[in-house]
């Protein structure tokens, strides 16, 4: 079996009916949640500082009128600010948010948001029930400008504890946040995995320092 080529940010791959399309942080980022290798010079395809400063030049600002993110926009659109590009445009603003000063990859498939705020809850350095209060807070609005601003302060505790989420999986969320019954169903994946007390908590970052 043929290996597939690790390529960088910069690599633009014309998406077709048959492949799905690469978000940004997983041109940067493998499955497995670690760096992808540049395969012209071998270097770790981290995500350059200035995309990430665009990125998050979107923070607080609607989908399609920060000229700094079009070039990041892989969403399909007829000229219309569609859910799945307001979604896209909060992810990528999120993502540029969390990645931030890390060395270590914030995108990492598989871990959702309830899972990732569960493993906030359980960190030191915050108490339990200001982290209460700010989920709480979050998955009980009803708008999506609305619920990206308060996961906005969300994603900040998660990046100063080096805990990543599934950037696909939470644009996909926002997306469905639009629509009243699968808001619900998203609330309440969610809430099962923040409230798991039990449950196996994320792995954290190798740099991550307990």
């Amino acid at each position: 079996m043929s290996a597939t080529p690790e390529t960088g940010p910069s690599s633009t791959t014309e998406p077709t009916a048959s492949t799905p399309v690469r978000r940004y942080w997983s041109q940067c980022i493998r499955n497995d949640g670690t760096w992808r290798i540049d395969p012209k010079n071998g270097a770790l395809a981290k995500a350059p500082g200035e995309d990430l400063a665009a990125l998050r030049s979107g923070l607080g600002q609607p989908a399609g009128t920060v000229p700094a993110l079009w070039p990041f926009y892989t969403s399909h659109t007829d000229g219309q600010v569609t859910p799945e590009l307001e979604a896209e445009h909060a992810a990528l603003a999120l993502y540029g948010l969390h990645q931030q000063s890390q060395s270590h990859p914030m995108h990492k498939r598989g871990v959702g948001m309830g899972a990732a705020l569960r493993d906030l809850r359980h960190d030191d350095r915050f108490s339990t029930e200001a982290v209460d209060r700010r989920v709480a807070a979050a998955v009980n609005t009803t708008s999506v400008p609305t619920l990206v601003y308060r996961l906005r302060g969300l994603i900040t505790q998660l990046r100063s504890v080096k805990v990543p989420l599934d950037y696909d999986q939470l644009l996909q969320d926002i997306k469905n946040w639009h629509y009243p019954e699968s808001r619900r169903r998203v609330r309440r994946t969610w809430g099962l995995a923040y409230h798991s007390w039990n449950a196996r908590p994320v792995e954290p970052s190798p740099d991550h320092v307990s």
